[in-house]
């Protein structure tokens, strides 16, 4: 892997690829908080959608031992670092990486899926409205149209792979949104929602 730099998340220490990787921040910690929480002690099965460095997949995993938990993004880079990461912390067994598209390659029914998605028009981009995203990918903060594009195809794709009881969890402009598979779409209405106030 091309250099690497080390950040804290969530009291771990994670490796870091600046410029090629979205870096992990600490406004995404809650994110881990509340799967945590959900998930309890009981076997589940977790998706970290957009995993970049796979902070959340490995945070979750050290957290919920009795959690299997698929990592997966569409950026080779990102798949790279999270591989290291899962290696890092001895996870290798219980943290499966996979380079797809959303929630591809992974198993059919999921408990949990938790997303940290690009979510800035593609119109900001170059005049970034956060000064502190100007160093990451593009790729991993902007998207098609009003930037919603990624979450509305993630809760369509969570429907259809939710199991009953499941939940997706996002992190959307720094706030931890969550719905079970049958309120999906009081989530979606609620993300239109906030992008209109923003």
């Amino acid at each position: 892997m091309a250099s690497t730099n080390e950040v804290t998340f969530s009291g771990l220490r994670l490796l870091t690829a600046p410029g090629r990787v979205m870096t992990p921040r600490s406004t995404t910690e809650p994110l881990v908080e509340r799967a945590v929480t959900l998930l309890g002690s009981g076997p589940a099965v977790v998706a970290d959608v957009g995993s970049g460095s796979g902070a959340i997949a490995v945070a979750i995993a050290l957290r919920a031992p009795n959690a299997e938990v698929w990592a997966v993004d569409s950026s080779a880079a990102a798949v790279e670092l999270t591989r290291a990461n899962v290696a890092l912390h001895g996870l290798a067994g219980r943290v499966r990486v996979v380079h797809g598209d959303l929630l591809e390659g992974l198993p059919l029914r999921l408990d949990l899926v938790a997303a940290n998605l690009p979510y800035l028009p593609e119109s900001l981009r170059l005049h970034d409205p956060y000064g502190d995203l100007r160093s990451e990918p593009a790729d991993a903060v902007f998207a098609p149209g009003d930037g919603l594009w990624p979450y509305r195809r993630l809760l369509e794709a969570s429907e259809r792979r939710l199991m009953a009881g499941g939940a997706v969890l996002i992190q959307y402009r720094r706030t931890i949104l969550e719905a079970e598979r049958s309120e999906l779409g009081d989530l979606l209405a609620e993300l239109e929602e906030r992008l209109l106030a923003a």
